[in-house]
């Protein structure tokens, strides 16, 4: 029984209060993580965008080489989406000079396909169906097009609205609010609220990001961002280890 078990389970996490604490901080780490590597090493955003993607890289190969779900592995491997995402979409809004708008317009057209060949070729986006290589090339693809968007899409609201760091983190929240009235109180597909708030805790996980390490004159705590990564880093461990997680698809586990 186990063996089928196994077999049909997801090697992705079930999707529960716990998912999302940890993807929150998995996005305000890979903003910070990035911005250390970028901006405090001095490295700047193409070699950083290098460095997070030969990490990413790594991670992919280690998550779809895999027979189960494996919670460190599979967070380590979202962790490499943020930051890769962070380094990535700062590349193209500054040094290609594409600019937050054009950043997310390319992105969220990216996504858009992304997700929508997945679901022409296997007819479903659902979570509880990532248990085969080409599903999870889909998968993580999607994943890393929405945290490079969510870096955009942060930046946009944050600097170019003049909402700043805390005013753009406020919108988010109340974004991802709605999302959970709406997965609890309508019959509107779980599926696409799921990915509409997937996407949603990176842009909020960026400006918190930012506005940990950013200058307090541009709005910031001016933290050190390298600080700031390990006690985010140390939080999600923490999560990892004290806190049990099933796989999605796993018999009377959640729904995407």
């Amino acid at each position: 029984m186990s063996s089928e078990v196994d077999a049909r389970a997801s090697k992705v996490p079930e999707i529960t209060l716990l998912f999302w604490i940890i993807k929150i901080a998995a996005t305000t780490l890979g903003e910070t993580a990035g911005d250390a590597v970028t901006m405090s090493l001095g490295l700047g955003y193409l070699v950083g965008t290098a460095i997070y993607a030969a990490f990413f890289v790594i991670c992919l190969a280690g998550q779809i080489r895999a027979r189960r779900f494996h919670p460190s592995l599979y967070w380590l491997t979202i962790v490499a989406t943020t930051t890769v995402g962070t380094t990535l979409a700062d590349f193209a809004d500054r040094s290609l000079g594409i600019g937050y708008v054009g950043g997310t317009a390319l992105l969220f057209a990216l996504l858009m396909a992304s997700l929508s060949s997945w679901y022409w070729v296997e007819r479903s986006v659902s979570v509880d169906t990532v248990n085969s290589p080409r599903v999870e090339t889909f998968y993580w693809v999607t994943i890393l097009f929405s945290q490079t968007l969510g870096t955009a899409l942060g930046d946009f609201l944050a600097d170019t609205s003049g909402l700043g760091y805390g005013g753009g983190a406020l919108v988010f929240l109340a974004a991802l609010a709605v999302v959970a009235g709406l997965y609890h109180f309508t019959e509107i597909s779980h599926t696409a609220l799921f990915w509409a708030a997937f996407i949603l805790t990176r842009p909020l996980g960026a400006t918190v990001g930012d506005f940990l390490d950013k200058p307090r004159a541009s709005g910031g705590l001016a933290l050190d961002r390298f600080t700031a990564s390990a006690v985010l880093a140390a939080f999600m461990i923490a999560c990892i280890l004290l806190f049990a997680q099933r796989p999605a698809g796993y018999p009377h586990g959640g729904k995407a």
